[in-house]
């Protein structure tokens, strides 16, 4: 099954980072996020990606077209172009085993119509194809995502999780004094985090020029999107602080690292 990886957005509120890159290549523990995104895919065995490129999209092809170069020691040839790695030993099993299709969709395109762009990337025999953002990591169970939308049986699965909020949260008694204080606790509530799997009847549903959440409103209304409940770890990266986050967790805790090295 096919996954598509949404990574042509301008990432407007990490101006910092991406005024010279294109989001999915901010760094999480010295790789990009796409990388560890690619990783959570791989390690339940789905490693065949079609990635929508837009914004700074020649960046991400470089990193990958040089990934084996990046890894080793090499000598090259100017004159032919050839190229001769160096392996050591400590990198030899490094490179990944990743099959990419790359897809300009377009610097302006809005989320939906880079899944519409990118239909004819998907194999016939695919009855059923995977979407995510470039900007959000989990600890979640690919294969039980996958199993979960074949028993529902619905157009459409997307997985829910707990948000963050974006603010410390206050709790008051009815005299007016505060009994706690948790800073940017996890809500109770789901959002779409990502991590969706949609028959191919999903592009009747999409339409050129709107958001993915769109044609998400349609199957809602025909009762064909069913939520996969994700109440493990979950982290976008939308913000500077967010990216600081994630590169700490990754220091002492990398809960979304579900694969082995």
């Amino acid at each position: 099954m096919t996954t598509i990886i949404l990574c042509g957005g301008l990432g407007y509120r990490l101006k910092e980072e991406t005024e010279f890159k294109p989001k999915p290549m901010v760094l999480i523990g010295g790789k990009p996020i796409l990388w560890h995104i690619m990783k959570i895919y791989a390690s339940a065995g789905f490693n065949d990606f079609i990635i929508a490129l837009g914004y700074k999209g020649d960046m991400i092809k470089q990193y990958f077209l040089n990934q084996r170069h990046f890894l080793n020691n090499f000598s090259i040839s100017t004159k032919t172009g050839k190229t001769t790695l160096h392996k050591w030993v400590k990198n030899e099993n490094k490179a990944d085993n990743f099959k990419i299709t790359f897809v300009d969709t377009g610097e302006e395109t809005m989320p939906g119509e880079r899944i519409l762009r990118v239909k004819n990337f998907i194999p016939k025999t695919d009855k059923n194809f995977m979407v995510t953002y470039g900007d959000g990591v989990a600890d979640i169970d690919i294969k039980k995502l996958v199993n979960f939308h074949k028993r529902q049986g619905t157009i459409g699965t997307i997985t829910g999780v707990h948000p963050r909020s974006k603010y410390g949260l206050l709790k008051i008694n009815d005299k007016g004094i505060a009994e706690s204080f948790k800073e940017k606790p996890v809500l109770k509530e789901h959002t779409n985090g990502g991590f969706m799997i949609f028959k191919r009847e999903f592009f009747n549903y999409i339409k050129p020029g709107e958001f993915e959440h769109e044609a998400l409103k349609r199957l809602v209304s025909k009762k064909q999107l069913s939520v996969y409940a994700h109440d493990g770890f979950w982290h976008c990266m939308d913000t500077y602080p967010d990216v600081d986050n994630l590169n700490r967790i990754w220091m002492e805790d990398p809960r979304w690292k579900v694969w082995k090295d």
